[in-house]
This record gives C-alpha cells, sequence and structure tokens, in this order.
C-alpha cells in the first residue's frame, strides 16, 4: 500500500484526468488554494450525495428552507461568530507562510491530541514537539486568533459577512416557522446551500475549502420533549460504532459497538432525542454509500465543546489519504442561538409553557458534501497489478449505466440507441460508447466507477 501522501496524490491525479474535480481553481491564473472546481462527474457524484441526503432528512420528518448566502453584520455579532468563529494561525518567522496550528501538529504528529487547547498551549505544544515550517524548515511564531468571516457589503455602507455556516439563517426564520407548523413544537427542518469560510492557508485540498456546500438540519424542541422522545423506540436496538471522550482521555481509539439504548443506560448519551439524532447523522452517511468498518462516530472532548454545547459527536470516515477525517458534527446546541438572537433582535423568540415564555432547544446536524464526496472517491479506489479503476455504489456512482454497440454497424447501433434512450428515460445517468475496443471501452467505465454495462452484439439481436 502507497504511504498516505502517496495514495493523495494518486487519488487527485485520477480525479483531474477523469473529470471529477479541478483545481485550485482558476486554474488559469495560477490558482487560490480552497477554492475547486467539481468536473462533470464530480458534479454528477455530488448530485447524487445531495439527493441522498435530501431524501434521508424528508423521510426523517424535516421539511427544506432556502436562505441568503450574505446577512448584516449584526446577524454575526448576534450569532457569536464575529468574536468566536477563529482559527489558531501560526506565522514562519523567516518565509511568512501562515499555517492554521492545531492542523500543521496533527499532519506532524498525528497522535497527539491538540483538540480544546489554547492559542497559548498550542503555542507551547509546537515548541515542545519542534515543529517547524513545512515549506522552509523556519522556526514558527507565536499562535494566535484569526477569524474566518468573509467581509462584504451591502449597497453602499452596510457592512455584511457571507455565511459561514447554514444554521444561523435558519433560525432567523423562528417565528414563521412557528406560524407554518401552527405553534406545535418540535419541528424539524434542514438547508442545503453554500458557505464560506476565509481560511487563512487551506491545505489537504478538497477537504477545507473556503467555499462549499454546507448540509445542516434542526430540530426545534423543548426539554421535555429531547427526554420523551417516542421516536427513539423506532431505532433503540440499533448498534453504532462510538467512540466516547473518556475512551479518549486514555488515550485509546478502540470503538465499542453498543445499542442506543445501552449507550443512553451508560451515560453515553444524555436524551434521547440527542441519540436519535445521532443515529440519523449515521443513517444518512451510510445512505451515501459508506461501509460500516471505516465509520465511526467520536464524541468531544468535554475541553472540545462550545461553551453552551451539551454535547457533541463526530460523524468521521476512516480514508487511505488522510487516515480517520470529520465528515458531521451532531450538536445539543441548547437555546444558545434563539436566545442571542431574542436579545439582539429585540423579538419574541419563545413560545409559551406553562403562561411561561420558553426559548426552545436546538439539535442539530451539520456537514460539508464535499468532505463526504472526497471520502467516497478515496474509497472506491482499486488497484491491480494491471490496472486502477473505482468501485462506487450502485445508488452514488456518477454514471450509472454505460451501453456499448460491439461494433458500429447500423444493425447494431440502432437497437443500442434504443436501449440507451429507454434507459435514459428512466432516471439513470447512462453514456453511450462506441469509439475503440470494446475491453478499452469497459475499462474506461471501470476507470470512473459505473457499475452496470450493456453491450449490444448480434446474440441482442
Amino acid at each position: 500500500m502507497s504511504s498516505e501522501k502517496e495514495f493523495n496524490e494518486i487519488i487527485y491525479g485520477l480525479c483531474r484526468k477523469r473529470g471529477f474535480f479541478w483545481g485550485p481553481s482558476p486554474e488559469i491564473y495560477g490558482g487560490s488554494a480552497g477554492l475547486y472546481d467539481l468536473g462533470p462527474l464530480g458534479k454528477l457524484l455530488k448530485n447524487r450525495l445531495e439527493d441522498r441526503i435530501r431524501s434521508s432528512f424528508v423521510k426523517a420528518g424535516f421539511w427544506e428552507v432556502e436562505c441568503p448566502t450574505v446577512s448584516p453584520a449584526i446577524v454575526w455579532k448576534a450569532s457569536g461568530h464575529l468574536d468566536g468563529f477563529i482559527d489558531p494561525v501560526t506565522q514562519c518567522l523567516s518565509c511568512k507562510q501562515v499555517y492554521r496550528a492545531d492542523n500543521l501538529i496533527k499532519e506532524e504528529f498525528p497522535e497527539v491530541h491538540v483538540e480544546g487547547l489554547s492559542v497559548e498551549q498550542l503555542t507551547e505544544k509546537i515548541n515542545e514537539l519542534g515543529v517547524v515550517c513545512p515549506s522552509c524548515k523556519g522556526r514558527l511564531g507565536e499562535v494566535e486568533p484569526y477569524n474566518l468571516m468573509l467581509k462584504t457589503r451591502l449597497g453602499l455602507d452596510q457592512e455584511a459577512y457571507m455565511r459561514p455556516e447554514t444554521a444561523t439563517t435558519t433560525y432567523l426564520l423562528f417565528k414563521r416557522f412557528l406560524t407554518f407548523f401552527r405553534d406545535k413544537l418540535p419541528f424539524s427542518v434542514f438547508q442545503i446551500g453554500k458557505a464560506y469560510r476565509n481560511e487563512i492557508s487551506p491545505r489537504q485540498g478538497m477537504l477545507r475549502l473556503r467555499e462549499f456546500t454546507q448540509v445542516e438540519g434542526q430540530i426545534f424542541i423543548l426539554e421535555k420533549d429531547e427526554i420523551e422522545w417516542p421516536r427513539f423506540q423506532e431505532i433503540a436496538d440499533k448498534k453504532l460504532p462510538l467512540l466516547p471522550y473518556q475512551t479518549q482521555e486514555v488515550e485509546s481509539e478502540e470503538v465499542i459497538r453498543l445499542s442506543l439504548a445501552e449507550a443512553i443506560k451508560r451515560e453515553h448519551f444524555q436524551k434521547p432525542a440527542y441519540a436519535w439524532c445521532v443515529q440519523l447523522a449515521y443513517s444518512i452517511f451510510r445512505g451515501m454509500g459508506f461501509s460500516d468498518d471505516i465509520i465511526r462516530l467520536r464524541q468531544h472532548l468535554p475541553t472540545e465543546r462550545a461553551h453552551y454545547a451539551a454535547d457533541a459527536w463526530d460523524v468521521e470516515i476512516h480514508t487511505n489519504s488522510f487516515g480517520w477525517v470529520e465528515c458531521c458534527g451532531i450538536h445539543d446546541r441548547g437555546n444558545y442561538d434563539l436566545t442571542r438572537h431574542q436579545e439582539f433582535s429585540k423579538e419574541r423568540l419563545s413560545v409559551k409553557v406553562d403562561k411561561k415564555p420558553v426559548v426552545p432547544n436546538v439539535l442539530e446536524i451539520a456537514f460539508g458534501v464535499e468532505r463526504p464526496l472526497f471520502c467516497l472517491i478515496d474509497n472506491s479506489y482499486v488497484e491491480d497489478e494491471e490496472r486502477t479503476w473505482l468501485r462506487f455504489p450502485p445508488e452514488v456512482a456518477p454514471v450509472q449505466v454505460a451501453v456499448f454497440p460491439l461494433m458500429g454497424k447500423p444493425e447494431l447501433l440502432s437497437p443500442a440507441r434504443e436501449i440507451f434512450m429507454e434507459i435514459m428515460e428512466s432516471g439513470l445517468i447512462t453514456q453511450f460508447d462506441q469509439s475503440g475496443s470494446i475491453g478499452r471501452r469497459y475499462r474506461r467505465q471501470d476507470e470512473v466507477g459505473t457499475p452496470f454495462c450493456v453491450t449490444i452484439d448480434y446474440t441482442t439481436l
């Protein structure tokens, strides 16, 4: 097996050659890190993943909305992003290259835990481990906070920011949701849309982008409903691969497989509704084609969690390129978000419970589409002594069927076209290929992960 770095180069070479993604973009001007173009096959794969994601949320009772990608500064002041949406960065004292400190440490020392460390502690860790600039081997400066928000302007003078997530724009609709859902809680909504993060020095290609498609689902819920969640019984016996924070604190990464009922009993989850959300996130990723042996659910250490978070778990996917990759966050956010927006907007964002105003809590599932897209390509790669190919699950493969007339003769072309059109009409993405030898055509489809090929020969007639 190649090293992670070598494997990553193989994957990127294949993706560029076959039109999954290109970049950094715009290539003809030298490219900007963190920006990538999806080619025809990449866009098809992304569409397929989004279809699976959308279907999963709808089946779980969520309603889809779409909100603007830019909002006035007051929104992001209220949400806490202007003050708290930061990355720890360090600059090389020689070549002036800037890096995200925690990621740099993890790349050099994967076994070292940096989650939840302050900027001062990260500086100490860099000095303790002797981490140097990857570009020139120069000494690194002190770690400092850097805000990731992309600033813009509405009209001539209104300060505004591109959204770094879709969730905040969803919270702003709470009063409208109450009307739509006839003042009944809990209710569930989701968004799939663009988000922007001004990463100071994006690394790891498609895993850390400045512009990406974000998926976020929220359940607006009262505390009593979090405990008395009737839908929990539907999934109580399902077993999940869990990595609780207690296991990590003894520096172990051994996953334990527990039913959700047992996980609640052992207090890995405090609330059945939140456990249900974790299971939903897990099932969404299984539905995108990830096998059970490369998924785990990792609980955030108490020092990692935001101050308002009662609990937080990540869906992680194992890749050949980067090891375990965080792909999705499931958060118990309490009533922090609606409370903040109520305070800043002066609008009532509460409901009456026993004649008293109560601000509902929010349970959230959040992830970008591009990360699972890359992880799926990475895990679909297969090679032997003669060739390389991709083995996508049929339900998410970019091209699902290819149709080949054995030769370009009229008596074969006519039925081949007829079969091709019939498959296209069924809704499957289908490719017609009549150029080159039949073996070469099969290899071309293997290389892009097409699961089904149909050859029209004289037996067909």
